[in-house]
């Protein structure tokens, strides 16, 4: 991925808050029996196991044990790509010229070496990622509650744990314009017309506060 400066994030604490924020996230492995191998799959922060030597970030998640025999989970370096809020920014928002259709986005590459967890900890990956989703639920639904059944399928199931080798993360976010134009632009965003997206707005927003 191109990394102009600008556009550069690099504190751990934004990189990990994207991945909160945006927990379904694409795999990819390039095998030497297959080439590439892809798979889409909920992802979390295991901030149980951060340390200044994974680059920032390192991740839980969990394959069905057939797709992670087919990307030989542990074997090799992988690459998690995790795609946080984006959006079409149209010429026509700017009211001024000259100006090009551009996109918006934020993004993280976490690269690294899976771990494969045994049944014990993949169980437990299992019943963190529901309790992620649930949590937000007035009446949150517990693993627990159909634990006999959730180990019996947790058998088909590969947990692993990716710590970092290398993180990159950007946010083109039109740091490159005047205030009055990316405000122009999130009011567009947030304007309820045509490609629409309140959640890039706030990010463009809240990216000019941060240092």
């Amino acid at each position: 991925m191109l990394e102009q400066e600008i556009f550069r994030v690099s504190d751990p604490g934004r990189i990990r808050d994207l991945a909160r924020a945006h927990p379904w996230a694409t795999l990819i492995s390039h095998t030497p029996d297959r080439g590439l191998v892809v798979s889409h799959l909920p992802v979390l922060v295991d901030d149980a196991h951060q340390n200044s030597g994974d680059a920032g970030c390192t991740l839980l998640g969990h394959l069905a044990r057939t797709d992670a025999r087919k990307h030989e989970l542990g074997s090799h370096e992988v690459v998690v790509v995790i795609q946080g809020p984006h959006g079409y920014i149209s010429p026509s928002w700017y009211e001024e010229t000259p100006h090009v259709p551009t996109w918006n986005f934020t993004v993280l590459h976490v690269h690294g070496r899976p771990e494969v967890l045994d049944p014990a900890d993949t169980y437990d990956v299992l019943s963190a990622t529901v309790d992620h989703f649930e949590d937000r639920l007035p009446e949150p639904w517990r693993l627990a509650r159909v634990e006999s059944y959730a180990h019996r399928i947790a058998a088909a199931v590969t947990g692993f744990r990716l710590p970092a080798t290398k993180v990159t993360a950007k946010a083109k976010l039109s740091q490159d314009e005047r205030e009055e134009i990316v405000l122009r632009l999130a009011g567009a965003l947030e304007s309820g017309r045509p490609y629409a997206v309140p959640e890039l707005a706030r990010a463009m927003r809240d990216i000019r506060r941060k240092p």
